[in-house]
């Protein structure tokens, strides 16, 4: 799966808005919306953030099915 997805499935499971995501990781929600809809591909630092926000193993957001 691409990570656009999977930050959204986490996001949408943890009952967490992106706003608050924006303010507890620290991205912006504007950048965060963009990868969740496929218009910017995160940094590895934008990842690292997100993932520690989420509370979440980066691995996680980088998971491929086969």
């Amino acid at each position: 799966m691409h990570i656009e997805i999977l930050l959204k499935q986490i996001r949408a499971q943890k009952k967490m808005s992106i706003s608050k995501l924006a303010e507890k990781s620290g991205v912006s929600r504007s950048h965060i919306s963009d990868i969740e809809n496929h218009f910017k591909c995160p940094s590895l630092l934008v990842v690292v953030k997100l993932a520690k926000a989420l509370d979440v193993e980066v691995t996680e957001l980088y998971k491929v099915k086969w």
